[in-house]
């Protein structure tokens, strides 16, 4: 609360504004405050919002919610990256404060001379102030004068209340008592750090062979690329492309006892072939490296690194910093451990010994993977390491080069992940995953889209190369698909890991979430064209649901998912919106069966308001997956047979707007 005007709760605002709320370009972002003063008179409010060098662009009016409830939203949009901040303004309105006094009194015959004449100065204060503006002062001024004419009260005081008059007070309204709050800090990205489709794939198992066991190269998974592209993803994940310690390598299966041919897992970095800044020969060179990110660019991929900030026993650190690392008490240095989980071919890094030169190494290593075409990370256990490390880092890139992105691969406690994205993390992976009934999707949706969606941006990963949950184990294809559909149309962010088209669902044992041959620790070559020959291959489906949503700018987006209700608790309904500049609307709603196994039936109580139409309209919607079209109203029935189509893509338009072919039976 500052200055003469009540200013309070203004949103979205971090930590006091420690910390910048985050936008893209081009989003519209809804800037709230609740703001009073004392008594009954008038007030206006409005946000300016300022540009990365200071210039505020014209100053957008705020709306009251709801009357009586004293709080204020304007929707406001920034055209470039970069830290931009935003500033709430109240001021006294005494031009409303008057017509709402001259609407009361002058029918009814109270001090009607004495009102007019208020009003008439009032207008000329109004015109005095925006004197730069000739015909808008002109006007003004006539009203004034009007005001003062003879004859009847209402009818002079008519010449104050024309749309014309409204309209031009509006936009230039006379302002009093002006109170600002502070600068709130708002940090723009592009748009990529909000919305895209991520596909992971390991570049050494495609072109590989198993008998002998021979790696791929980036050339052959080069020739992957076009494929992933023609699905509708944006980026393409690769784990970590560094030499592989031998000393306590893990053989098929994570066994400790590997084979002359087995090629590790990739995030034991380092031997004697170099560490995080060489190219595993395998692979092929750097320059085979920037090959493929050529490639991948060419067909309108980014790639997207794997960023694993830790050591094999042969990494080139562990001789020449050991201060690097954590010493054991009897002398040996510590490998990593989550118990009762060993990684025996893994040291963590400690921060506390040589901060200053152990940042200075991970910063020449960042920059020069970015100086190779690489603009996106993904962080291996950022929460393993120091959040102010991460701060420092994030900012010391954010400064000079505000394009480059991180995702944070952090599944563990809430307020770490939530502590990452605010020092500077652009998206987060999530417990989707693990949510998959109704009743936890609704409250987890409702905590990424409402609670945290002003810092913490999710990526909907369906699947990992760690992780296959059981509903995708035992839910045949269906699983597949309800899967893939809520995860590319609840988040702006999602990804699926390579195999996940296949339908691939073998654990390496019953109650494990880890894959059978689990491509950690050995090639997996995949029949990609073969299995869509016969097929068993859910790369049509994803494509499908990629260009929905490059299709449509509500699916882009995050803070606009609305929860609707069905009285079958297998069936999840969820809208989204935008409305574009010209008041137009863009509007989704979806409609899931989460069980993979039975038909879903129901009835939905649609929230119609949230659709953008009143209680007892009707709308049309069409399926962008089948292409079905049904009329609807507040109460609607779905059927929905996972076997055939699990769940319903709605683009919604008033009724009138096609044909309907049936009625949704």
């Amino acid at each position: 609360m500052s200055g003469r005007i009540s200013i309070v709760d203004v949103t979205p605002v971090i930590a006091g504004g420690a910390y910048p709320a985050k936008s893209v370009i081009g989003e519209q972002l809804t800037v709230g405050v609740t703001a009073f003063r004392e008594g009954h008179d008038a007030i206006g409010v409005n946000v300016v919002l300022r540009d990365p060098t200071g210039h505020a662009g014209p100053w957008t009016p705020m709306r009251l919610v709801a009357p009586g409830t004293d709080r204020y939203e304007a929707v406001v949009a920034a055209v470039s990256t970069g830290a931009w901040t935003f500033q709430v303004e109240a001021w006294g309105d005494p031009v409303e404060s008057w017509r709402h006094d001259a609407r009361i009194k002058i029918p009814e015959g109270q001090d009607v001379e004495l009102v007019l004449e208020e009003g008439a100065r009032l207008h000329e204060r109004a015109a005095a102030s925006v004197a730069e503006s000739a015909d808008t002062a002109a006007m003004l001024t006539a009203v004034a004068t009007a005001l003062r004419s003879p004859g009847e009260g209402v009818e002079r005081l008519s010449n104050a209340l024309t749309r014309d008059v409204l309209d031009l007070l509006a936009r230039h309204p006379l302002r009093t008592l002006l109170t600002t709050s502070q600068a709130y800090p708002l940090w723009v990205d592009r748009e990529r750090a909000l919305f895209g489709s991520w596909y992971e794939f390991f570049p050494r198992s495609e072109g590989a062979t198993l008998d002998p066991p021979k790696s791929g190269t980036f050339a052959t998974a080069a020739k992957r690329l076009p494929a992933i592209a023609a699905m509708g993803f944006d980026v393409v994940y690769i784990p970590p492309v560094h030499p592989i310690g031998t000393t306590f390598r893990k053989g098929p299966n994570n066994t400790l006892t590997p084979g002359p041919g087995d090629p590790g897992v990739p995030w034991a970095i380092g031997s004697t072939e170099g560490g995080h800044d060489a190219i595993h020969p395998d692979l092929g060179t750097m320059k085979d490296f920037d090959a493929f990110v050529a490639k991948a660019t060419k067909v309108g991929l980014e790639v997207a690194l794997d960023l694993a900030l830790q050591c094999s026993p042969d990494h080139p650190w562990v001789t020449e910093h050991p201060e690097w690392f954590t010493t054991r008490a009897d002398g040996g240095i510590a490998y990593a451990e989550n118990p009762p989980k060993k990684y025996h071919d893994i040291y963590p890094l400690n921060f506390d010994n040589d901060y200053d030169g152990l940042y200075a190494e991970i910063m020449r290593i960042v920059r020069l993977w970015m100086s190779h075409g690489v603009r996106i990370f993904r962080v291996d256990n950022p929460h393993t390491k120091p959040v102010a490390f991460w701060e420092q880092l994030l900012a010391e890139i954010r400064a000079t080069d505000p394009d480059v992105l991180f995702l944070a691969e952090a599944f563990t406690r809430p307020p770490m992940m939530q502590a990452l994205a605010r020092v500077g993390f652009h998206q987060s992976y999530t417990y989707f995953t693990w949510r998959n009934t109704r009743t936890e999707l609704e409250a987890y949706l409702t905590e990424l889209t409402d609670e945290t969606s002003d810092f913490l941006r999710p990526n909907f990963f369906v699947n990992t190369q760690d992780i296959l949950h059981a509903f995708l184990q035992q839910g045949g294809p269906p699983a597949f698909k309800i899967r893939a559909a809520l995860a590319a149309t609840a988040s702006p962010t999602w990804g699926v890991y390579s195999g996940y088209e296949l339908f691939e669902n073998i654990p390496l044992r019953p109650g494990s979430e880890e894959y059978l041959d689990s491509e950690k620790y050995q090639y997996r070559p995949r029949d990609y064209a073969g299995a869509e020959e016969a097929g068993r291959s859910l790369a049509g489906y994803l494509t499908t649901l990629n260009q929905i949503r490059r299709d449509h700018v509500a699916l882009q987006r995050l803070r606009n998912l609305r929860l609707h209700s069905a009285d079958n608790p297998q069936i999840l309904t969820f809208s989204k919106q935008v409305v574009r500049a010209d008041d137009t609307s863009d509007t989704i709603l979806v409609v899931i069966n989460l069980n993979p196994f039975n038909v879903g039936e129901a009835t939905l109580t649609l929230d119609m308001p949230a659709l953008g139409f009143d209680w007892l309209d009707q709308i049309e919607v069409a399926d962008q997956l089948s292409g079905s079209r049904y009329t609807w109203s507040q109460y609607s029935y779905v059927r929905l047979d996972p076997h055939v189509e699990p769940a319903h893509i709605f683009v919604v338009t008033p009724t009138g707007r096609g044909s309907v072919t049936h009625d949704g039976r």
